[in-house]
């Protein structure tokens, strides 16, 4: 008897809890639009152009310069959509989390061939975006408070440090005009 009190009570805290909170609700890193391009674009360093536009959304809106790019902004909205919402330490978590499925989109592809030549290519494009990015959010630090703020950030820099160190390991670019000039 005991028992199907239990699950009867459980059963109506389950229905009178939303289910709309935070605690059950996890936030999208990715608009729809930008999961939509992710998609399309299969060829990795499209698909790294892809999570770079995405990065560089969300610091248009932290940095508040959304209205200065209103006319950029006019024309990508068809193809990406609006953008993004949510607090500043939202969109820094988002930036986190973009920068963690980049850097996962290149292992994946350096798992199945190490010597495909779009690898360095998305990776130095990616630790350019990362150095710029890293650049625009330090006015940002200075006002991280609370634990859950400094975490965002916390997790911005592993990635960014995960990024940096892989573009060292890799081999030095090749002009390739400069090479072609050579042969002929």
């Amino acid at each position: 008897m005991m028992s199907r009190t239990l699950i009867a009570v459980s059963f109506i805290l389950l229905l009178i809890v939303p289910i709309q909170s935070p605690a059950f609700q996890k936030r999208d890193h990715l608009t729809p639009q930008e999961v939509d391009l992710v998609k399309e674009n299969q060829v990795l360093d499209k698909r790294i152009d892809v999570f770079i536009h995405a990065a560089e959304r969300r610091l248009m809106v932290i940095n508040g310069t959304a209205a200065a790019n209103a006319k950029q902004l006019k024309k990508d909205a068809e193809k990406w959509g609006e953008l993004p919402a949510g607090s500043r330490w939202e969109l820094v978590g988002d930036i986190a989390r973009i920068l963690d499925e980049a850097i996962t989109n290149i292992d994946d592809v350096n798992s199945r061939d190490e010597r495909n030549p779009l690898i360095p290519k998305a990776l130095r494009k990616l630790a350019a975006s990362t150095t710029s990015i890293m650049e625009q959010l330090k006015p940002v630090r200075a006002q991280a408070k609370t634990e859950a703020e400094i975490a965002s950030l916390e997790s911005v820099n592993e990635y960014a440090d995960s990024i940096l160190q892989a573009v060292t390991k890799l081999p030095p670019e090749v002009d390739k005009k400069a090479a072609k000039k050579n042969k002929n």
